[in-house]
C-alpha cells in the first residue's frame, strides 16, 4: 500500500486557509475596547437587533441619539406615537371665563354658567376617561377648589366640566383637562 503526497497546491491552499483561520482567532482574543478607536464603529456597520439595552451605559446615547421612528411601544410605531395616535392626544386648559388658552384637537369651549363648562373636540370622545383638575392659564399657582367631569350629553365629541369653590358652592376655576381614549 502507498500513501499518497498532496499536491502542492493543496498543500499550500491548506497552508493559507490555517493562517486566515488563526489570524481571525487572533484578531478576536486580542483586539478590545481600547484599541478601537471612538467613532470607528458607526451605526452602518452594526447589524439590526444585536445591540440591546443591558450593552448601553444608562444615559450613554443621549436624548437624541435613537430616532423615534425606530422605536416599537406596544402596538404603537413610534413613541410618540403610543401618546399622540389615540392616546392623551386629546387636552384643553381653559380659563375661568371659558376661553380656550391652549388645547389639542379642541373645536370650541364655553361657559355656560357659575362653575359649567363644555369643551368640544374635533372626535368622539364619549367612551374615553376624562381627567380634570384645577389649573391655570399662566405661571400662577391655582386658587383652591373641586372640579368634576363627565361626558356632554348632548355632542359624542363634548365633555361637561364643573369646577366648585373650597366650600363646595360652584365656582369660576381655570382648568386642565386631559381626555384619554
Amino acid at each position: 500500500m502507498s500513501r499518497r503526497l498532496p499536491s502542492p497546491s493543496l498543500a499550500i491552499s491548506l497552508l493559507a486557509l490555517f493562517v486566515s483561520l488563526g489570524g481571525v482567532g487572533y484578531a478576536a482574543a486580542t483586539i478590545g475596547t481600547g484599541q478601537i478607536k471612538n467613532g470607528a464603529v458607526t451605526g452602518k456597520k452594526i447589524r439590526n437587533s444585536t445591540i440591546r439595552s443591558r450593552d448601553v451605559r444608562k444615559n450613554a446615547l443621549g436624548p437624541h441619539a435613537i430616532a423615534e421612528s425606530k422605536l416599537r411601544v406596544g402596538f404603537a410605531n413610534t413613541a410618540a406615537g403610543s401618546i399622540t395616535a389615540n392616546g392623551f392626544s386629546d387636552f384643553a386648559v381653559v380659563g375661568a371665563n371659558g376661553v380656550r388658552a391652549r388645547g389639542r384637537n379642541v373645536s370650541s369651549t364655553v361657559r355656560t354658567g357659575a362653575g359649567r363648562y363644555q369643551v368640544i373636540f374635533n372626535r368622539n370622545v364619549r367612551g374615553c376617561a376624562y381627567v380634570g383638575s384645577l389649573g391655570v392659564v399662566g405661571a400662577t399657582p391655582p386658587g383652591s377648589g373641586e372640579i368634576s367631569t363627565a361626558s356632554l350629553a348632548s355632542n359624542v365629541n363634548g365633555v361637561f366640566v364643573r369646577t366648585f369653590n373650597s366650600n363646595g358652592a360652584p365656582g369660576d376655576h381655570s382648568f386642565h383637562l386631559l381626555v384619554s381614549c
